[in-house]
This record gives structure tokens, C-alpha cells and sequence, in this order.
């Protein structure tokens, strides 16, 4: 039997991150991180293809918090306590500079995600926590007496708290960890994952990028809005990628098989479009030498062949009908969605605890304190960008801040 005050179960991102920030809260605190496999912060590792996109130049809460199609009214207040100002200084701090891209993403200077894990290590070292890996936990229990009893096949332990930090799960048995505890689970289904396409002749056209494009499901209100990327399978891409984690649940009832929508000119409105049109059509260019809206050629020429235009027509040529058929092709262009593939090496669910479980001032359980949690095992996911991350950093940072105030 070893007793802790603090028993972090999970190494990754959010669990290193709670850790540390318990010890720097809590000095004179024994906190013991378990972890099951033989690496600490593997994800950490191959996240942004190796080089860690660890947050987004977005710290503003309200703004900040938009980026989550789960968990933006928790996140909003949550933010407040630890946004991503905060943790660009803490790395910062640590002799950790990062570099600002033009999409808003950080990522170390060194573009080496083992920056980040020699970081977190060194702080784990430097604190006095106890790093366990090759330790599977079997169960979690609270004891009468308060204090929390967790097993792993070598040992068994006794902490005053526990915060949970196993990540997201690909099904609900991957919360069999908390089956001694009444807590609502909402059941986990993808996030981030590109469309397949296998039906379609647009990707003849891939490596294509349509850098201001709008993606929706079609019979949905919302789209999301960014550069589109067509590949061999179908299509991807920021705007497509925050398709599927905005539309999860709703993708996942229609088993991956939907009618997707593509406005090929981002957010103009259909007066803008059609007046554009009507300059075009002054023009006595050929028509495959004019694409409008920044399309690449090849993509251009695919969109007029599709809206029934010759090739050899002039722009001066353009019927009524003609124009009508652009139009429709440029605003509101379909694709027959059949299934998906994982991003890159990339893994978020939505689900988890279900929010309502947890107090957002503190990241402690509503129905047994003492209890608390941080990251993807809670039911929240960001889009690409470092949101993820940045959830995690923030739900651990105020789950290490609090974990030991009330003793």
C-alpha cells in the first residue's frame, strides 16, 4: 500500500500538465502520476506532425471558447482562470519561445515536439513528482473514509485525491475505469476526420487547395469556413476538419453518408456572386483562362465542365442559363460524403463526462470531491489549431490548482 495526497492517472498532455501545476501550487504535496503504456506525453509527441501546435494566438474567452463544437460554455468560463496567454508565458518562462504562424497557431521555435516533452519532464523532475509508467490502473474506488483506493496489477494505492486524465475513448467500455462511480458518460464518436469520396471525379483533382472555402451538411444551418484541401480520397482541410468535429454526432447518425455542400467563394452572398458573374460575362476572354475567386485552374476548368460551359466559349458567350448554372455551381456545389478517415495521426472524440458532472471553478466531481478531471476524457473538443491542447492545459491547470484546497 503507498499513500499520496495527489494520484494523477494518465501521463499525457493534461496529466503532466495537472501534475505540475498541483506541486506549484501545493509544495510540500506526494503526487505520483501513473501512466500504462511505457512513454509519458506520447500524443504530445506526433501532435502537428511532430513539431506540437501547443496553443492558438486567440485568448480572448468568449472568442476563444467558439472554437469547441463541445464544451464552449464551459470553456468560456474556465478560460478566464487560464487562457492561452497564460500558458504561452509558462512556457515562455521556461525558456520555451514559440513562433506565431499566420494561421494563429504556436508551436515551439525549435518545430520539435520534444521540446515540449523535455520541458514537461524536466518540471515533473524539478518538483518531486513521481512519474509510474507500464502502470495499468483496474479500478478506482472511494474508500469510507474519503481517501481514494486505485489498483494496478503491482500495486495498490491510497490518495487523498485523484485527477483523471485518460483521455478520449473511441468507445464508452473505455470508461470501465469509472464504473464504481454514478457518473453521467456521454457516449464517444469521432472528431476531426476528412470525408471520403469515392464516388467522385474531383479528386482526380488532389493537392488542390481552394485557400477561402465554405463546407456544410447539407439540410444543416451552420458551415464552417477556411482553406479545403482535395486529396485522393475525397476532401480535407481546415474547413472540412471543422465540418466533421462541428457536425460529429450528426455525421456519425447518418453513418458517414451524407450530401455535402461546397461554396467555393467562402462567405459571399449570392448578390455578390451574381454580380461578379455579370462583369464576367463583359469579358471576351476565353472562360478557362478567367477563373473568379482565386480558383485554381484545373479546379476552375472541373467547376465549368460541371456547370455544362464549353471549354473553347467565350466569357461573352455565357447564356442566361449559363450563369445561372455558375452560379449554382460556385455557391452550393454537391458531393456525396461515404465514409472517413482519421486525420493524420490526430485522435479526438467527442464525449466523455458528461460537464454537468464537474464544477467548472475547480474541475472537481459534483458527486464525489476529492474526485477531479482534466483534458479529452471530459466531453470537449476543439477544431485544429492548438484548441485541444489548450483545453487540456487549461482544465489542468485548474484541476492542479485546486486539488488540494480544501485540505
Amino acid at each position: 500500500m503507498k499513500k499520496v495526497d495527489v494520484l494523477v492517472i494518465g501521463a499525457g498532455a493534461a496529466g503532466c500538465f495537472s501534475a505540475i501545476r498541483a506541486s506549484e501550487s501545493f509544495k510540500e504535496a506526494k503526487i505520483t502520476i501513473l501512466e500504462r503504456s511505457s512513454k509519458a506525453l506520447a500524443k504530445v509527441k506526433i501532435s502537428g506532425g511532430g513539431r506540437c501546435n501547443v496553443t492558438n494566438v486567440i485568448s480572448e474567452p468568449a472568442e476563444l471558447s467558439k472554437h469547441y463544437p463541445r464544451g464552449e460554455r464551459f470553456l468560456k468560463k474556465a478560460f478566464y482562470q487560464f487562457s492561452s496567454n497564460d500558458m504561452k508565458a509558462w512556457l515562455e518562462q521556461r525558456n520555451i519561445p514559440l513562433k506565431l504562424y499566420p494561421d494563429g497557431c504556436y508551436f515551439p521555435v525549435s518545430n520539435d515536439s520534444q521540446t515540449i516533452i523535455d520541458c514537461f519532464l524536466n518540471e515533473i523532475r524539478k518538483n518531486g513528482i513521481e512519474l509510474l509508467l507500464n502502470q495499468r490502473v483496474e479500478s478506482v474506488r472511494k474508500l469510507d473514509s474519503g481517501m481514494f483506493e486505485v489498483t494496478t496489477p503491482e500495486m495498490v494505492f491510497q490518495a487523498a485525491k485523484v485527477i483523471l486524465t485518460t483521455g478520449g475513448q473511441p468507445k464508452i467500455s473505455g470508461f470501465e475505469l469509472l464504473k464504481s462511480f454514478d457518473l453521467k458518460i456521454v457516449a464517444p464518436v469521432p472528431s476531426l476526420f476528412t470525408f471520403n469520396m469515392p464516388d467522385e471525379s474531383v479528386k482526380e483533382l488532389m493537392g488542390i487547395v481552394q485557400e477561402n472555402a465554405s463546407v456544410k451538411i447539407v439540410g444543416q444551418k451552420w458551415s464552417s469556413n477556411g482553406p479545403l484541401l482535395i486529396t485522393h480520397w475525397g476532401m480535407s482541410g481546415p474547413a472540412v476538419l471543422k465540418c466533421s468535429a462541428f457536425g460529429a454526432r450528426i455525421l456519425e447518425e447518418k453513418q458517414y453518408r451524407s450530401k455535402i455542400a461546397v461554396n467555393w467563394t467562402g462567405e459571399e452572398s449570392q448578390e455578390t456572386v451574381r454580380e461578379t458573374i455579370r462583369d464576367f460575362v463583359q469579358s471576351n476572354k476565353l472562360v478557362a483562362n478567367s477563373p473568379l475567386y482565386e480558383i485554381k485552374t484545373r479546379l476552375w476548368n472541373y467547376l465549368t465542365e460541371k456547370a455544362g460551359i464549353p471549354a473553347q466559349f467565350k466569357c461573352s458567350e455565357l447564356t442566361a442559363k449559363h450563369q445561372n448554372k455558375l452560379l449554382e455551381v460556385l455557391m452550393n456545389d454537391l458531393y456525396s460524403m461515404e465514409g472517413k478517415t482519421t486525420f493524420k495521426e490526430e485522435f479526438v472524440t467527442a464525449g466523455g463526462i458528461d460537464l454537468n458532472e464537474i464544477h467548472v471553478q475547480t474541475m472537481e466531481s459534483k458527486k464525489y470531491p476529492g474526485l477531479f478531471f482534466a483534458g479529452e476524457v471530459m466531453d470537449i473538443d476543439g477544431v485544429t489549431g492548438g484548441f485541444n491542447f489548450q483545453a487540456a492545459w487549461t482544465t489542468a491547470a485548474i484541476a492542479g490548482k485546486h486539488v488540494l484546497q480544501n485540505n
